[in-house]
């Protein structure tokens, strides 16, 4: 038996890095996981790799028909939903004097609009008003970055918005939390960074006070942590997964 044995989780962003370890993880520990992601090729990969107790739904969640349509699938196939794991996002590297309509339009529709609208459409599915949300929140949205300060303004509005969240679930047993990972190589860094991908690396371990970068699988144990009923007195924190970078 494993301490998810039973229990119903979607993940946005399920496809890649840490989504998908995530989604590995909970189904080791007996979850079923829906999975979403934007490329129907991806997400069958990742089904696949996956194994069992999983379904994929193919949708981005800044389109409001394709939530709709993700939670009428966990509607229709478990009649509930017990962990939202609010992962999906994006992000580019503009500096300011260089930022465009539409990466603002692009970054802010996926990483706010879409999650926004994910918990909000979620939130019928919770049986008795009881479960778990975590959202992916970034060290970008703390600190400064020369080129992110869209991306950062993103992650910052989120965490402001858990904020208020946890007021308006007030008087539920829904528990709601942001875990922020720092430095984490996932392929979503090899569009972001290119060929300055392993000089970005190298150079974040001189300002991690661990002097490593992170791993996938350290971020999905704290998601695992904030899911389950260990943290069950844990509501509307930021869980910095990031060596240390964030605090100094």
């Amino acid at each position: 038996m494993g301490k998810f044995e039973g229990k119903v989780a979607v993940i946005t962003g399920g496809t890649s890095g840490i989504g998908l370890t995530t989604a590995q993880r909970f189904v080791s520990e007996g979850a079923y996981v829906l999975i979403t992601g934007r490329r129907q090729s991806e997400l069958d990969a990742a089904v696949q790799l996956i194994g069992e107790r999983v379904t994929g739904v193919q949708g981005d969640i800044s389109n409001l028909k394709d939530l709709d349509k993700l939670f009428d699938t966990v509607k229709r196939e478990k009649g509930h939903l017990d962990i939202l794991f609010a992962n999906a996002g994006l992000g580019s590297i503009l500096p300011l004097g260089q930022i465009t309509e539409e990466q603002y339009d692009k970054t802010f529709d996926v990483n706010v609009k879409g999650t926004l609208f994910t918990v909000q459409k979620a939130l019928p599915l919770f049986p008795n008003r009881t479960g778990t949300i975590i959202i992916t929140g970034s060290t970008a949205g703390t600190i400064g970055d020369p080129g992110f300060s869209v991306y950062g303004g993103t992650k910052a509005a989120l965490r402001q918005m858990a904020r208020n969240w946890i007021t308006d679930l007030k008087g539920t047993s829904i528990r709601l939390n942001v875990v922020s990972p720092g430095v984490v190589h996932t392929p979503a860094y090899d569009d972001l960074f290119g060929e300055a991908l392993d000089q970005v690396l190298e150079s974040s371990k001189n300002v991690i006070p661990l002097g490593r970068t992170g791993k996938t699988e350290e971020i999905a144990n704290a998601v695992m942590f904030l899911a389950s009923e260990e943290s069950s007195y844990v509501n509307g924190i930021e869980l910095f997964v990031d060596g240390g970078m964030a605090q100094v």
